[in-house]
């Protein structure tokens, strides 16, 4: 590994690649999956769904062009079905390009593959929010190493930022080393690698559980240079109990993430959302950021009303990640992720609703009495 990328520079000195010579200021690996919202009510009962389309690698990028205007895609697979054009037309509506979905044939039933759904309850008040997934056997799990020409991507088209994580990371063996084999592509090509711990119980269910989660991330966090991940992620990268008490200051975060460090010099950032709910609806918000041995606090929101919490931390990456493009400095662009978080949490469905100078409204503290 190149000598120069063991060191942990300061934030604003970040090497990108000038955005003249790439097509895409971030490219993000995932799957995007078909989300059933029954609104007000409860899945149970429910005559109507609205739909949307949703993802956690997928959301950054969609942020990323909807609210920040910058030039992202999405590397995924999908069934070639009507469900699947539904998906891609929800993407393209998003304004994510869909140059680079895997597209494989339908087999008129899906047995030999399908389209991820998922069900989601808001909840309210004294009663938890409610999700259920039906992702097994999905196109994107199947993707194998080879399908997609990374070289292409990264090379010929070009790539400032690509962003991917434990979801992805998650859904088979074979996922795994399609996450690994795009990583080693983004490396040769200079780009910056972005990484989300995203940790799902479900999904490691059948593939070890948090243990196995465990070994695969620390074999590929010393290829990333930006860690986004909430506590028990970041305590897992160190191979320590995920269980552990959550940090809600600054004093207990930073000498964790300076272990971290420590053990992966590779890491240029680190970053972490800090929530605490009070109901399904009332959440603390805030965040924490890691850099250079410095470790920093952002906007803290003490409560704050949420309508639909998904998406909330892939929001807060989409906002960190636009200012470090940017050129910003770290606490702005801390202060711009947690802002952008909080308003995608505002909205109904996955994908930030918000726009930029709402957002940078936000920062400016224009709501007395929410900030701290």
């Amino acid at each position: 590994m190149n000598e120069a990328l063991n060191q942990v520079p300061a934030p604003n000195a970040l090497t990108l690649r000038p955005a003249s010579t790439c097509r895409w200021d971030l490219v993000s690996l995932g799957e995007v999956m078909l989300r059933f919202d029954p609104g007000e009510g409860r899945i149970v009962g429910a005559r109507n769904f609205r739909v949307w389309e949703g993802g956690g690698e997928y959301n950054v990028a969609r942020g990323l062009r909807r609210c920040f205007r910058l030039r992202t895609s999405i590397a995924t697979a999908l069934v070639d079905n009507p469900v699947g054009r539904l998906v891609e037309d929800l993407i393209l509506q998003g304004g994510v390009d869909t140059s680079h979905i895997h597209w494989q044939p339908f087999d008129g039933v899906g047995r030999d593959a399908r389209n991820g759904i998922y069900f989601l309850e808001r909840g309210f008040g004294v009663r938890a929010g409610l999700g259920m997934m039906d992702r097994g056997h999905t196109a994107i799990s199947q993707l194998k190493p080879g399908n997609i020409d990374w070289d292409a991507l990264f090379g010929t088209e070009g790539v400032r930022v690509f962003h991917t994580g434990g979801i992805m990371t998650a859904l088979s063996e074979d996922a795994t080393e399609v996450v690994r084999e795009a990583i080693a592509a983004a490396r040769r090509h200079g780009t910056l690698v972005s990484y989300d711990g995203n940790y799902r119980a479900s999904l490691w269910k059948s593939r070890g559980g948090r243990e196995r989660s465990v070994e695969v991330n620390r074999t590929i966090l010393p290829h990333v240079d930006v860690f986004f991940g909430h506590e028990g992620d970041v305590a897992a990268a160190l191979g320590e109990d995920a269980h552990r008490p959550a940090w809600h200051t600054l004093d207990t975060f930073a000498p964790m993430a300076e272990r971290v460090a420590a053990e992966y010099p590779n890491l240029k950032i680190l970053a972490t959302t800090i929530r605490r709910p009070h109901t399904a609806n009332r959440n603390s918000w805030s965040a924490f950021a890691f850099a250079n041995h410095n470790a920093i606090a952002g906007l803290a929101f003490d409560d704050l009303d949420i309508l639909d919490r998904v998406g909330g931390g892939d929001s807060f990456a989409a906002g960190l990640i636009y200012g470090l493009v940017t050129g910003k400095d770290l606490a702005w662009s801390l202060n711009c992720g947690i802002a952008h978080g909080a308003l995608a949490m505002t909205t109904p469905g996955d994908a930030s609703m918000a726009t930029l100078p709402e957002v940078e409204r936000l920062m400016g503290g224009s709501l007395p009495g929410t900030l701290r």
